[in-house]
């Protein structure tokens, strides 16, 4: 690399630094991002996509770093959400539902038309926190983020 191509690399770094304004929880749920994502994640998507719209889109999503950031999040239940016809296409959410969702009392399942699997994230008061698009995830990381991220409360 020339000191040219470092140079702005390092500037293009530096405006990853600061944060850019943050959207609202549905408004990044509607650009893909989950709201699980930490800002160093967005750095470290800079460097491989050159699109800097969409880093744009991650900064203004993402949650800042900190030691332990995600391990203190606990939730005091959810509800799994999906289309109840594109079910056919999350065979590793059928297996999660029909298997080991009653381990889980503390999650409902709701079936609405045409919505992505996702987890919505409930606080002690049964209100929306979060919510976690889960498409891609294997049976074992439902059963292990639901396990470490849901302590139920007596209140829901």
């Amino acid at each position: 690399m020339g000191v040219m191509e470092v140079a702005l690399v390092c500037l293009f770094v530096g405006v990853l630094g600061a944060k850019a304004e943050q959207l609202s929880t549905k408004e990044c749920e509607n650009l893909g991002f989950t709201g699980l994502a930490l800002c160093s994640d967005c750095r470290t998507l800079a460097e491989y996509v050159k699109d800097q719209e969409l880093v744009s889109e991650c900064l203004s999503c993402c949650t800042e770093d900190s030691d332990d950031a995600m391990s203190k999040v606990v939730y005091s239940g959810a509800v799994l959400e999906v289309c109840m016809r594109k079910l056919v296409f999350y065979p590793e959410v059928v297996g999660f539902i029909e298997e080991e969702k009653d381990q889980f009392p503390f999650v409902k399942v709701q079936y609405a038309f045409n919505s992505p699997p996702k987890l919505i994230m409930l606080d002690d008061h049964g209100e929306h926190k979060e919510t976690i698009r889960i498409d891609n995830w294997k049976h074992e990381h439902i059963l292990q983020f639901l396990k470490e991220k849901v302590k139920p409360s007596s209140d829901i």
